[in-house]
């Protein structure tokens, strides 16, 4: 069965270019402000969207994404208004891929039966479970994979050839390929660097290769596209809604144009770097 991710990345490699993979925060400054964000993605140019699940204690995530968990969660975003966000963007888009990215313990203290089935009914494609690793797939990874639900893992630089085989045993939909030593939005990669990660990756698996971490700018997205399947955008986002928002924390008429401008101009960045045949 050809899942939405799959047939993206398809279509994408059939254009001769990387997919522009953008990363959001559920609830992010709020509930209604994170629903219009969302459905304005795919028009602006994203062709997957991670949305992450707010949790205290973002262990991988850098500044940027931690303060706009924070916000959400002050708002009172949660699990289940996650499911409710991607419930409602589906009413409107049944091609767009939405993988869910964030921790372990929403979905331990949901119910991990309950959230698949939820999530799977909600229009969710995957999910990516940053703190639990190969040794765990029991636990979360392998009921996914059997709720039809992708299951994408992390590679990182300290990822040799020894452990990659462990990690990618039970992925699917497509590898996340983190660029940088450390937490998100931190620091710029060495494209040079990537480009031979991402091959010495691809040389493992049959996968789209999607690479995150450290991507602000439509130059930097141009310069990763031109080694990788995807191109994933998160921090530069989550600091665009913080940009556009009033004194008190709140979001403006602002709010939606200043993601949507960046993800137009990132996608713009993407599309300029055809991958070689």
């Amino acid at each position: 069965m050809t899942t939405r991710i799959d047939a993206r990345f398809a279509a994408t490699a059939a254009e001769g270019r990387a997919a522009l993979v953008t990363f959001v925060t559920a609830g992010d400054p709020d509930h209604a402000t994170s629903l219009a964000i969302l459905k304005a993605l795919p028009g602006a140019g994203a062709d997957v969207i991670e949305l992450g699940v707010p949790f205290t204690d973002p262990m991988a995530d850098g500044p940027a994404i931690q303060q706009a968990g924070l916000r959400a969660l002050a708002g009172g975003e949660s699990l289940v208004k996650t499911l409710d966000l991607v419930r409602a963007f589906r009413e409107g888009d049944g091609a767009t891929p939405i993988v869910l990215m964030g921790y372990y313990n929403p979905i331990y203290v949901y119910g991990v039966e309950s959230f698949l089935a939820d999530a799977k009914a909600a229009g969710v494609d995957g999910l990516i479970v940053v703190d639990l690793p190969p040794e765990e797939d029991e636990e979360l990874c392998l009921p996914a994979l059997k709720a039809g639900l992708a299951f994408v893992r992390l590679a990182t630089p300290t990822t040799n050839d020894v452990r990659l085989p462990a990690v990618l045993q039970n992925t699917s939909g497509f590898v996340y390929y983190v660029s940088i030593a450390g937490v998100t939005g931190t620091a710029t990669p060495d494209f040079d660097v990537v480009a031979g990660a991402v091959q010495r990756i691809k040389r493992h698996t049959a996968l789209p290769v999607a690479v995150g971490f450290g991507v602000k700018t439509p130059e930097h997205a141009a310069a990763i596209a031109k080694g990788a399947d995807g191109v994933v955008v998160g921090s530069a986002l989550v600091d665009a809604v913080r940009g556009s928002l009033d004194a008190e924390g709140h979001a403006t008429a602002k709010t939606v144009s200043a993601v949507t401008d960046l993800v137009a101009a990132l996608a713009a960045g993407v599309r300029s770097a055809r991958v070689a045949a």
